[in-house]
């Protein structure tokens, strides 16, 4: 094991890729001459070149659509998107085609692509850059959706999108690619679809994904704190689900809190919320209780940026909460 950042894991994983299938390319704005917007494809046009390392133009709905069609015909892209805010200029490249082209062809075609970048808020960068998509594409049949919390999973998770034969998405945040994590040196993949339990408790379940682990992890120290013994568990992917650990661990705890960075309406949580009180309602000692960011347009101000997300301090409370402390 050595000790990487986020981005060394994501790069590493995509130079092993192509080295092991020349049919692997990355493509997207400033990936190439300038190493990646966040310095994840540095060093990859060096050892790959202008036909595998694509710069772009300003266009996403263009350089998507090339993707989708290179996939079918035989090649396996990674786009990538400076933000996924950015995405929403290309989303009919990837629902109405991407996500589709298998059930529309009869399975002719099949579409292995990932589109990768970072999603969430990442500071002072206004409303129309700090927004959630992963509940808008995990609400989309023929998409798998990939949300790593570290640089270990994100190393491993990314290997398996790209040898998948489905499209995938695969969501970062700006936040996290200088985060380090312990990484082995050898090959290793992660399956789509499988949570890890990341810290096995007694009192109460406490689920999440993506950047918002950082906040169930602190909520987990300040609950020890209090003598409350959560479980906590990183989801990893949000479509697939894995509602089997959740529901398991609900019949141990009896109680779920679950913390995301979306808004409320329609998110991850209230599939999981809804899940939870059909397959383990007798075994609730308490209301399910979300925290989501604020329903608000983000702001600028780092102050209000501060109301408006998931917090230590909002955790702690719905734990003590479902306990009724």
């Amino acid at each position: 094991m050595r000790e990487i950042q986020f981005r060394e894991a994501l790069r590493e994983a995509m130079i092993e890729e192509m080295r092991a299938d020349e049919n692997v390319y990355l493509i997207g704005e400033e990936v190439a001459e300038y190493n990646g917007a966040y310095k994840v494809s540095l060093g990859m046009l060096d050892e790959f070149g202008p036909e595998r390392v694509i710069d772009t133009p300003i266009a996403e709905t263009g350089f998507s659509g090339i993707g989708v069609g290179s996939a079918m015909n035989g090649l396996r892209p990674i786009v990538e998107y400076m933000t996924f805010n950015f995405s929403l200029v290309a989303i009919d490249q990837i629902i109405n085609g991407a996500a589709k082209m298998y059930q529309m062809s009869g399975g002719q075609f099949n579409i292995p692509i990932v589109f990768r970048g970072p999603t969430g808020n990442a500071g002072q960068l206004g409303a129309q850059h700090s927004q959630n998509f992963e509940n808008w594409y995990a609400n989309t049949p023929g998409l798998k959706v990939v949300v790593p919390s570290n640089p270990y999973d994100a190393k491993g998770l990314l290997k398996t999108s790209i040898r998948d034969d489905d499209p995938v998405i695969f969501m970062e945040s700006e936040l996290m690619y200088g985060d380090k994590g312990q990484v082995p040196e050898e090959e290793y993949i992660i399956p789509i679809g499988k949570s890890k339990i990341v810290h096995e408790g007694n009192d109460v379940t406490l689920v999440s994904f993506g950047k918002m682990m950082k906040v169930a992890e602190e909520t987990y120290l300040a609950a020890q704190k209090e003598g409350i013994n959560i479980e906590v568990i990183d989801l990893r992917s949000v479509r697939p689900i894995d509602f089997e650990s959740i529901v398991n661990s609900v019949k141990k705890t009896n109680r779920l809190v679950i913390i995301e960075e979306a808004w409320p309406l329609a998110s991850i949580s209230s599939e999981i919320s809804h899940h939870i009180q059909r397959f383990a309602f007798d075994y609730l000692d308490a209301p399910v209780h979300r925290i989501t960011c604020e329903d608000v347009p983000f702001h600028y101000a780092p102050t209000l940026i501060k109301e408006i997300i998931p917090n230590v301090e909002k955790g702690l409370k719905a734990v003590k909460s479902v306990m009724y402390r």
